[in-house]
């Protein structure tokens, strides 16, 4: 049995009823006030593992492996869609399931997204706003692109590379877009230890078993036309509904992909929002800050009560002060 480390948690299994009997992995750890945990491409849920060992005192943590990722089933590209409307259908499944086989509660679910997990989680909550209390918003999107249908110039040609081309497909199968992921200065900008790296990658041990990190590169939609577009611009859309919830924007701005202008487009969404920014921190951001990071995650779950309703230290924005942006400059 493999051991990663930092993640001493249980495995639970889920088949969702539309897909075949392939199993989906998920934690659920701890007890209260629900928290959701959604995971991109191409990590899962060990990404978690610190939030989760931090709060399973207080909150109940469940953290799924997208199908094809993690420690779920890795289906063949025949076996399973592999879009993000099938994600998003896959985690509506397992909340259902908890929901009503598992004690979960119907409210005060706190969504947390990072990467792919914005549109998947977002998606998701659009469907089932009253579920959601809270909001914690890790270098993702939800909404098309701030800056256009054009691809900004330091990601055109990596993206026609790995979307378009046989080097791409061949990448792919030698694991190098999860083991980028992992160095300086694509996924991380502090080196990551070789056993925490070991881990992120271990999924991923033979080529089969790559097939869902290829899939959601090709799925990214950047234009109308692109099979995932329309659940995005709807996402994108229902944003609004979201705007007065207690959220926390947590970011790193050494990001290659999610830049500032993207951060500013969330802003500009969850006026809400207490935003922490990481000047030292990229893509990973809980890999690369998160010593005040987990911190502050505590803090606001803590100040915004156990179910989401608003607790005292709690500031909405028609009184926050100019200070509500946090920024933590000392390297993590």
């Amino acid at each position: 049995m493999t051991v990663y480390p930092g993640y001493p948690f249980t495995s639970r299994w889920f088949a969702p009823p539309a897909r075949g009997g392939l199993r989906q992995h998920y934690l659920d750890e701890g007890s209260g006030a629900p928290l959701l945990f959604v995971h991109g491409n191409p990590s899962w849920s060990y990404l978690w593992r610190r939030p989760i060992l931090a709060l399973r005192d207080a909150f109940r943590c469940v953290a799924p492996d997208h199908i094809g990722m993690g420690l779920s089933d890795k289906p063949a590209p025949d076996r399973y869609p592999h879009t993000l409307a099938s994600r998003v259908a896959d985690l509506e499944a397992l909340v259902g399931h908890l929901v009503g086989a598992h004690g979960a509660p119907e409210r005060g679910w706190t969504l947390v997204v990072h990467d792919w997990g914005g549109p998947i989680g977002l998606a998701w909550a659009a469907r089932h706003p009253g579920r959601v209390a809270r909001l914690v918003i890790l270098n993702t999107a939800a909404f098309p692109n701030p800056h256009g249908e054009r691809v900004r110039p330091p990601l055109r040609l990596p993206l026609w590379l790995l979307r378009e081309t046989a080097l791409g497909g061949w990448l792919f199968r030698r694991n190098a877009f999860a083991r980028g992921a992992t160095w300086r200065p694509l996924g991380v900008r502090r080196r990551m230890p070789a056993e925490v790296r070991a881990a992120f990658l271990a999924p991923y041990d033979r080529p089969a078993h790559r097939v869902a990190v290829q899939r959601f590169v090709h799925d990214i939609p950047l234009r109308p036309g692109d099979a995932a577009w329309p659940v995005l611009r709807a996402t994108g859309e229902a944003l609004e509904g979201f705007a007065g919830l207690p959220a926390l924007i947590a970011w790193g701005l050494r990001d290659p992909v999610f830049d500032p202008g993207i951060l500013d487009e969330w802003r500009r969404r969850l006026p809400a929002a207490r935003t922490v920014l990481y000047p030292h921190a990229g893509h990973y951001v809980l890999e690369d800050a998160h010593e005040q990071l987990v911190p502050a995650l505590r803090a606001f779950l803590l100040d915004t009560g156990a179910a989401g309703e608003p607790g005292p230290g709690w500031v909405s924005p028609g009184t926050a002060p100019s200070s509500s942006v946090d920024r933590h400059d000392d390297h993590a």
